[in-house]
């Protein structure tokens, strides 16, 4: 089976192309800057690459320059659209839905209701959707959630303290993200130190632009910092992360902001952004603070504390620690992310080796922990496309 799994953005949209019978990535790519001006980079497997500015002016036609890559005659690796069996799509809040589906009429309409729930991440999967009906017709396209993962918390840790009557009239609750990539580095995780994953407490730390950190207990998901939407939690890149809850109705009441207003205000301009006013690049914020920008310093200091706070509180609430995982953009690729952020931390057990923490190669599972550490501290390239495919692949072949 040949599955096509597809991460939409509100202005980008990557791919991976699986031949899921010998698990090998046929080809990849990223078609980017949507609805502005468009560009375009795909990968085969044999090394060819395509890499052009490409008109695209919404999702429809990025969709049309993939197919067109991966069936045309110089960059191409299938023959045709029909040598695509199915379509995997990520999904950042599922709502209702536990765990992947098939999606039907019914699934879509209630996906675009999901849409006030994660308003930077879910419309431009609703789009994906769409796109590639128009374009290839009835191949079957699964859903895969990032929420799904986190659906085995407790009652007494996905419930906000409100009123109990809006979780049962609007499902208000923690709902948890990055869900997919959380699952596949943890399951890595285990199979590197050749453990059962039951028997290992996990604080899992998924940073990048958007971030979050998961315990997870019997090799489940225990608890995670981001909630009912992808805002809270940690600081990101332009998210703000948990801040007090009167905030908002400060800025609403005594400075005249909408709803609107605040909501673009904490998913848009806050983070690494809005506390640096410099950039919500991660590499620009430490390139700023080794030039001595005051408030560059501050957003370091300030996301190593939350880090070290969550990674403590995890710990504490699992009754221990025995694995602790970087993964995403930053968590792979950040040396002073991963130093900052476990600095202090002895006292669990935690403690690089900051030779090969300075030197990590990229792209690999790498166990950072220093000789005497108690717990394993690694570094898991995440592949949540990958989790998406053997999803997808399940779930049509369960349907047929």
């Amino acid at each position: 089976m040949n599955v096509l799994v597809i991460n939409s953005g509100s202005s980008s949209l990557k791919y991976q192309l699986f031949d899921m019978d010998t698990k090998k990535v046929l080809a990849k790519g990223l078609c980017e800057r949507i609805g502005i001006d468009g560009a375009v980079k795909h990968t085969a497997w044999d090394g060819r690459t395509y890499k052009n500015e490409v008109t695209l002016n919404n999702h429809d036609d990025a969709i049309k320059v993939v197919i067109g890559l991966l069936t045309g005659s110089e960059y191409g690796v299938i023959d045709s659209v029909k040598d695509i069996d199915a379509i995997g799509q990520r999904v950042a809040h599922g709502g209702k839905f536990k765990e992947s589906v098939l999606v039907d009429d019914e699934a879509l309409a209630y996906l675009r209701t999901t849409e006030k729930l994660a308003p930077l991440h879910n419309p431009p999967v609703v789009k994906g959707i769409e796109a590639c009906k128009k374009i290839m017709g009835n191949v079957p396209q699964v859903t895969v959630f990032d929420t799904s993962f986190h659906t085995t918390m407790p009652e007494h840790v996905y419930l906000f303290p409100l009123p109990y009557e809006l979780y049962e009239k609007y499902q208000i609750k923690r709902y948890g993200f990055h869900g997919t990539s959380h699952r596949y580095v943890s399951a890595k995780a285990a199979e590197f130190l050749g453990k059962d994953i039951k028997d290992l407490k996990i604080v899992s730390c998924h940073l990048g632009n958007g971030s979050s950190i998961t315990a997870i207990k019997d090799g489940k998901s225990f608890d995670t910092t981001m909630g009912f939407t992808p805002l809270d939690g940690i600081m990101m890149g332009t998210r703000s992360g948990s801040i007090d809850p009167a905030v908002v109705t400060y800025l609403i009441k005594d400075e005249g902001m909408t709803a609107a207003e605040v909501d673009s205000l904490l998913n848009k301009k806050s983070g690494f952004l809005g506390v640096t006013g410099i950039s919500s690049d991660w590499r620009d914020v430490c390139a700023a603070a080794e030039k001595g920008e005051h408030m560059a310093v501050v957003a370091k200091n300030m996301v190593a504390h939350q880090l070290r706070k969550y990674i403590g509180a995890f710990a504490a609430a699992m009754g221990g620690i025995d694995v602790l995982i970087f993964t995403a953009g930053i968590g792979e690729n950040s040396d002073q992310m991963r130093e900052i952020g476990t600095e202090g931390l002895e006292f669990l057990g935690i403690k690089l080796n900051q030779e090969l923490n300075h030197n990590c190669p990229r792209g690999e599972l790498v166990d950072l922990s220093a000789p005497d550490a108690t717990v394993k501290t690694l570094v898991i390239p995440t592949d949540e496309e990958y989790m998406i495919a053997l999803d997808t692949e399940r779930i049509v072949n369960a349907s047929k």
